[in-house]
């Protein structure tokens, strides 16, 4: 989980993916929040696409390169959650903060992933490490 952590806060804009409610793939920017109780937090709008995206199918995929040409690819369930102590803790994202305001910001929808499958890689030539969180 640690590295998986690491590597995701050390590359702050990922690419979250969904199967959009015509069926067709779509991709777009997204940030990881943190990770608490062994759970990967993300945040998002209930106004957007993506949530409502995520409503219907609920199976995701993150992905980010870093700058030495590694990647991590995730792949798990969006379970969402009105959880409080989350959302204050993704106030502290100043990101986050100046798009909400509050934590009580209707709006504001936090989810984890569940069963995770994370896949560390790049172009080594080594064996990608993968994990199972």
């Amino acid at each position: 989980m640690n590295e998986v952590v690491k590597f995701l806060s050390e590359n702050p804009v990922q690419y979250l993916a969904t199967v959009g409610r015509d069926g067709k793939a779509k991709c777009r920017p997204f940030m990881f929040a943190f990770e608490l109780e062994g759970k990967l937090w993300f945040v998002t709008d209930n106004s957007k696409g993506v949530y409502k995206d995520m409503q219907v199918n609920p199976n995701i995929e993150v992905s980010v390169s870093s700058s030495d040409n590694a990647w991590i690819r995730l792949s798990g369930k969006a379970v969402f959650e009105n959880n409080k102590a989350v959302k204050m803790g993704c106030m502290n994202n100043p990101i986050v903060q100046g798009l909400y305001k509050t934590a009580d910001n209707p709006l504001l929808e936090v989810f984890f992933l569940e069963s995770v499958k994370a896949v560390i890689a790049d172009f080594s030539g080594n064996p990608p490490k993968e994990y199972s969180l």
